[in-house]
């Protein structure tokens, strides 16, 4: 027989004690504009994850109300919104084009924190794709190109041949952006914050978009 993972066991007394001796003294989450404070967050973020601290769960829905999940990178977040690029013939580009609605999770295991994002997702200009498109390195150019992103794939050489065949096409240059290649951006309805705290008695603090501004709640962990 197959022997399965093992999962971890749930903490001990002991374990969770020995954790809160060894934390550093947390200051209570502030409830002050949540971009702000996901901004601090990311921050720390980058100073402790080991790779990809703007990596982030993008939740969309199919035709059929069916989620789909998959790990995207965070390029920008601002008072507008939180940024990120695609191919809108992927999966995920048809989806968000056809229900524009979304989630994003962040997780960052160094910290012990948490952050959820809900709202309306919307195509980027056309100006914010070029200039990001043009930050890429060139390979990166043409594998967006070259890759007919969520279509099935005959073998790893049809790929290969591809990315030859666009780099060819335009030489030792930059590539322009493809016309199906661009970004979205979810302008949340709501974040909430979430931090780890002993025996599973989480912090969680809740922010709700309301007439323009925001609303700070504390809820149950």
């Amino acid at each position: 027989m197959k022997k399965t993972p093992a999962i971890p066991f749930t903490p001990t007394e002991e374990d969770y004690l020995k954790r809160v001796a060894e934390a550093e003294p947390l200051a209570p989450i502030s409830d002050r504009d949540p971009i702000a404070l996901f901004a601090d967050w990311l921050d720390a973020a980058l100073k402790t994850e080991p790779n990809d601290a703007n990596a982030m769960t993008l939740a969309t829905v199919d035709d059929e109300g069916l989620p789909d999940a998959r790990m995207v990178l965070l390029k920008g977040v601002d008072e507008d919104g939180f940024t990120f690029f695609t191919n809108f013939e992927s999966a995920k580009g048809r989806q968000l084009l056809a229900h524009p609605k979304a989630a994003l999770v962040f997780h960052w295991k160094t910290l012990r924190r948490q952050v959820r994002v809900r709202g309306e997702a919307a195509p980027v200009t056309e100006a914010e794709a070029d200039a990001y498109h043009k930050s890429r390195a060139r390979s990166s150019q043409i594998g967006a190109w070259a890759s007919e992103q969520s279509r099935e794939l005959p073998d790893r050489l049809a790929l290969e041949r591809r990315i030859a065949e666009a780099g060819l096409k335009f030489g030792l240059g930059p590539a322009p952006r493809p016309p199906h290649w661009s970004g979205f951006r979810l302008t949340p309805q709501s974040i909430e914050f979430w931090r780890d705290r002993p025996f599973r008695l989480h912090e969680r603090l809740a922010f709700e978009r309301v007439d323009g501004g925001w609303t700070a709640k504390r809820l149950y962990p």
